[in-house]
């Protein structure tokens, strides 16, 4: 499927399957040889990364645990600016390694707000892993030692990234034509 449709847009493929399937097991590598012998907590953030989570997961070959809390900052296909904690996190991450699981950073505001949280609950480290950054769209400085792609500041869907509830199920990510 190199053109597809979602609501009322048009999108062509940007990055295949094959190809987002690669990086992943690249950074799971990674982050299991950076974390070994550290039993880290990752951190998946909803709706967006579960699909990049699970593959992620599935990579690890080290002991860990995974948790999931939502945030949000987007309607239809813009930020709207404003970060909203929508289901917390319980876990005691004192002390604890933390790898936060981020489908994609587009303005970097919802990361800085959950870094702020998570800093409170004083976690010995907390990484990110991002499947996708716009790095021209950061608002903030963000340290991320696991991103998948860099992207242009494009709409995007797919592989768990949706438009107004759509197309997370598709395998590859596609980037808006109109």
């Amino acid at each position: 499927m190199g053109k597809i449709k979602v609501r009322d847009r048009n999108f062509s493929v940007s990055i295949p399957e094959a190809k987002i399937k690669a990086r992943v097991a690249e950074i799971a590598s990674q982050i299991s040889k950076d974390l070994k012998d550290k039993k880290p907590l990752f951190l998946a953030v909803l709706n967006g990364s579960f699909i990049f989570a699970a593959d992620l997961m599935r990579g690890i070959d080290t002991p860990c645990e995974i948790t999931f809390v939502r945030m949000a900052s987007y309607e239809g296909t813009a930020s709207t600016g404003k970060v909203h904690q929508l289901i917390g996190l319980k876990d005691d991450i004192k002390d604890r390694t933390v790898v936060i699981i981020e489908d994609i950073i587009d303005s970097g505001l919802t990361m800085k707000s959950l870094l702020q949280m998570l800093a409170e609950k004083q976690p010995r480290d907390i990484r990110i892993a991002a499947l996708l950054v716009k790095p021209g769209n950061l608002k903030v400085d963000l340290d991320i030692p696991y991103c998948c792609f860099e992207i242009p500041n494009d709409f995007i869907v797919g592989y768990g990234l949706d438009y107004d509830g759509e197309g997370r199920n598709l395998p590859s990510i596609y980037t808006v034509t109109d």
